[in-house]
């Protein structure tokens, strides 16, 4: 089987990685040519000039690109994908977007006898280098079932939600939920760490209840020590959190610990921390220096911290 696999970013580049290792015949295309260079010099595969190339001969095409212009980009622009593709291939996109595009490419595709599948993914960096990512598919159950192959060379978990857009919608969900573990994270820490807390014993006790998630896990050792070099980048979890605001006002749905999230990755990107990992919010919690009184800190000072001056 053949497989072009269009975007080689933090995600993409190992996604495609394991793709040749797990034997397919993999074509990659990526807008920086030097990254696709890069992939080439550590993997068995193909570099593609432009997404059309990619996607001639192959039977799947994977896209895991920024948002939902880059997808049109290289599915449906000049040199995109989709006119390439012979009758009976599949588009599987990975990248996180709204809904109403799902549907827009999945019609596109259609008219030319192409399957379409909406599959973001949640795992992080991490995952797609160890292969153990979560795919939040939305499509027929025949055309999921297909490129169940494919999916498996870096996905752990593979769940069909239902028609095309469920699995973004899914992915909102998923997106939502990290929103809340990671605001909670950050006024956690801080207020422990405002308390005086001995955070070596505290981490301990409370990640082995019912507070614990996988950033406190995973991230509390990192954002304690302002180390936010790698990972989700504010960028892209505002874009997503944008597609999540948007599609719950559409659905008249209320999510205001979104919105608190929302604007708190605003206010990094205004700090200039917009490529850092997204735990570093955890800045704008920061306790806020007060002066010595009488009877000593104001401690109630502290916790309040500088959310509102970002």
């Amino acid at each position: 089987m053949q497989v072009a696999f269009v975007g080689l970013g933090t995600m993409g580049f190992p996604m495609a990685g394991h793709l040749a290792r797990a034997g397919f015949d993999t074509v990659v295309y990526n807008r920086t040519e030097t990254t696709a260079v890069r992939w080439s010099a550590a993997h068995p595969g193909r570099i593609a000039a432009t997404p059309a190339q990619a996607a001639a001969g192959s039977d799947v095409v994977c896209v895991c690109v920024g948002a939902d212009d880059d997808v049109r980009a290289v599915l449906l622009g000049p040199d995109g994908a989709l006119g390439a593709l012979a009758p009976g291939a599949t588009i599987v996109d990975h990248t996180t977007t709204s809904t109403e595009l799902a549907a827009e490419i999945a019609a596109q595709a259609a008219k030319v006898g192409v399957g379409f599948v909406d599959a973001p993914v949640s795992g992080g960096q991490a995952g797609a280098e160890a292969g153990r990512l979560s795919v939040m598919c939305g499509g027929d159950p025949d055309t999921v079932e297909g490129v169940r192959p494919v999916l498996a060379a870096y996905g752990a978990t593979i769940t069909r939600i239902g028609p095309v857009g469920t699995g973004q919608l899914t992915k909102m969900v998923n997106q939502i939920l990290v929103a809340g573990a990671v605001e909670g994270a950050a006024e956690a820490l801080n207020f422990a760490i405002a308390a005086g807390l001995d955070l070596d014993q505290v981490l301990p006790a409370v990640s082995g209840g019912a507070a614990s998630s996988w950033y406190l896990t995973n991230r509390a050792a990192t954002m304690i020590r302002d180390e936010f070099d790698f990972g989700f980048a504010v960028d892209w979890m505002r874009k997503d959190l944008r597609i999540c605001l948007a599609e719950a006002a559409r659905r008249g749905v209320e999510v205001p610990l979104t919105e608190l999230a929302e604007a708190d990755l605003g206010a990094s990107q205004a700090r200039g921390d917009g490529q850092l990992d997204a735990t570093a919010i955890i800045r704008l919690r920061r306790p806020a220096p007060t002066a010595p009184t009488e009877t000593g800190t104001d401690a109630a000072a502290d916790v309040r911290g500088t959310a509102s001056t970002g």
